[in-house]
């Protein structure tokens, strides 16, 4: 593959073989020629290796395995692997959408970005309409508005890493901090609403969620720990100013959640308590959105904190 083109990056690890197939067969239905892309499937370690299913697809994917050290353990290889120009993740139960994402490609190329994020959804629709906005600076654009940390929505030139990986001790939320740190070195960003990206859901059973909402409430107080860190570290203001919104906005987040999955006045105290030691807590008073504002407003009190327990569980659960 010449150095142009795109260096898909599918992390595996006990997928079901069809949805597999699936995700590879989304990628060739792009219709790009054999120099302009690269497949990288990196078996993280799976039960029984996929490398026999995989053999209709000997010519145009490269399969490497390894032992089993999770997901960013898997993108870090695939990224080391990776020759083309740009970078885009997909995990292997997912796939991607032709017509948004060829108008993504198409947008990329038009206006010389370094990046474009897209949208993703659960059902596949019928999009006519798309829209970009941009080109931006990644500061800019986490510095004005809200993100989502989704990596796999991202498409973008692998020269902007600049040594940049995953980090490896965290099993949840590691899309937030490599995208948080990615954009604060990328200099032009276009936003889309194309639905590009196919995201399946997976129901898991109760013990298995209670496991991962403890592990999950863990590793994303590291992450914010570590933003947290990098930004009072920064000395230019703007990027400090972009990054201290997405760990206030990461840290309402938080609590939410610790209140969602948990649901104990007690525990919560202990929390914001933490929080506040770590001088995460109270929110910084920014107007950043209107729900940022009144979740603020709300935490800020006792009475405020016993309503948000009350009343969070009975909400839907937001993408």
């Amino acid at each position: 593959m010449k150095t142009g083109g795109i260096s898909f990056i599918i992390p595996y690890y006990n997928v079901p073989l069809d949805m597999l197939h699936e995700c590879i067969e989304s990628i060739l239905a792009l219709s790009l020629q054999a120099d302009e892309y690269e497949i990288i499937v990196v078996d993280d370690g799976s039960d029984v290796s996929p490398k026999v299913s995989l053999s209709q697809y000997a010519n145009k994917i490269r399969y490497i395995r390894k032992e089993n050290e999770g997901v960013s353990s898997a993108r870090n290889l695939g990224l080391e692997m990776a020759t083309g120009k740009y970078i885009q993740f997909i995990d292997a139960d997912d796939k991607l959408i032709k017509s948004p994402y060829l108008y993504c490609l198409e947008q990329l190329k038009q206006e010389s970005a370094d990046m474009i994020v897209f949208d993703f959804c659960t059902m596949v629709q019928n999009q006519r309409v798309y829209s970009t906005e941009g080109p931006l600076s990644g500061v800019r654009l986490m510095a004005n508005r809200n993100i989502r940390g989704t990596v796999c929505c991202l498409l973008f030139k692998r020269a902007l890493l600049d040594n940049l990986l995953f980090n490896t001790d965290t099993a949840y939320g590691e899309d937030e901090e490599f995208t948080a740190r990615l954009l604060l070195q990328t200099p032009s960003v276009l936003v889309t609403n194309a639905n590009a990206y196919f995201y399946r859901r997976h129901e898991a059973s109760a013990i298995q969620q209670t496991e991962r909402h403890v592990k999950r409430l863990q590793d994303t107080r590291n992450v914010i720990s570590r933003l947290n860190a990098t930004a009072n570290g920064l000395t230019d203001t703007h990027q400090k100013q972009a990054l201290q919104r997405r760990v206030a906005q990461l840290t309402m987040d938080y609590i939410y959640n610790h209140i969602r999955m948990v649901g104990s006045m007690k525990e919560l105290t202990k929390e914001i308590e933490r929080l506040h030691n770590e001088g995460l807590f109270p929110l910084p008073d920014k107007n950043y959105t209107t729900k940022y504002t009144w979740f603020r407003r709300m935490t800020n009190s006792a009475l405020g904190r016993r309503l948000l327990l009350l009343t969070i569980p009975l909400m839907k659960k937001e993408r």
